[in-house]
């Protein structure tokens, strides 16, 4: 079974991104949660731009990978999940909840130290927040985030179908709490207490430091919660408030080569 599924990695992982990239995009089609106060096609093209870089260059190191490093520990029975003696759905849900807090103490990382920032302020230079939000990131800031999750595998010794799953869902999740899409005021209070929703990562979107500084979960809530990182609303609530970096130029001509030259400029840490 697990020799099937990692066979077909590069299917599953592209599969699970259409689908639900297409889910969103026509959710926020029929239901925007906000008016886009940005032309749309520039930020497409820039946004989904990244993407096409960022897939290339992980599919041309293939081999560094947090999946392959995953067979290659699990091949010589390294690491501290290969010593526990457990069954293998526990086994698999264990390693989804340690990766998905490794992924939170990840971005409060690339917030609070000024190199990381750097490149991770591409990401929250988006004067707007859709779905193609959730893929615009830097090259640099994946590659530094593979080498972290490759690390944190092989220590820990997590098994290789629960990583690729993680990664799937870590990747679909990105695009659904990105998305401008309404949820009703009950649904969301109900599942934020499950998953990130929209309106509980739009708030980590927003300029004030306060608030771009909270609310740093991608799947599970319950860090932001646990750490005192949690901040349930803006202050200036989801219509009115502002998204984006008050004091980043926007590349006007080229804008796929300004966000990649982006962490490059003069006073990259300002925030």
């Amino acid at each position: 079974m697990q020799d099937t599924v990692l066979q077909y990695e590069p299917w599953i992982r592209l599969i699970g991104f259409g689908l639900v990239f297409g889910a969103v995009t026509l959710a926020e089609r029929w239901a925007p949660r906000r008016q886009a106060g940005t032309p749309t096609v520039p930020r497409w093209v820039a946004n989904l731009g990244l993407v096409v870089l960022d897939s290339l260059m992980l599919r041309l190191l293939s081999a560094a990978s947090a999946v392959g490093t995953a067979l290659a520990v699990e091949a010589q029975g390294w690491g501290v999940f290969n010593r526990l003696l457990w069954p293998p759905w526990c086994e698999g849900l264990a390693a989804l909840v340690v990766l998905d807090f490794a992924i939170y103490l990840q971005h409060v990382l690339f917030h609070a130290v000024p190199l990381l920032w750097r490149f991770h302020r591409v990401h929250h230079s988006d004067r707007d927040f859709d779905v193609t939000t959730g893929v615009r990131f830097h090259p640099v800031e994946v590659l530094l985030s593979v080498v972290y999750k490759m690390a944190v595998v092989a220590v820990l010794g997590l098994p290789a179908v629960a990583v690729l799953a993680f990664e799937v869902i870590l990747n679909t999740t990105s695009l659904f709490n990105h998305g401008n899409v309404f949820l009703p005021t009950g649904l969301d209070r109900v599942l934020r207490w499950f998953l990130v929703t929209p309106d509980m990562h739009r708030v980590h979107h927003s300029p004030i430091q306060v608030e771009t500084d909270s609310n740093f979960g991608f799947n599970l809530p319950w860090w932001d919660r646990l750490f005192g990182t949690y901040r349930p609303q803006p202050a200036t609530g989801h219509d009115a408030m502002a998204i984006g970096l008050d004091n980043v130029r926007q590349p006007d001509r080229w804008p796929l080569f300004g966000l990649l030259a982006m962490p490059f400029r003069r006073n990259p840490t300002s925030r």
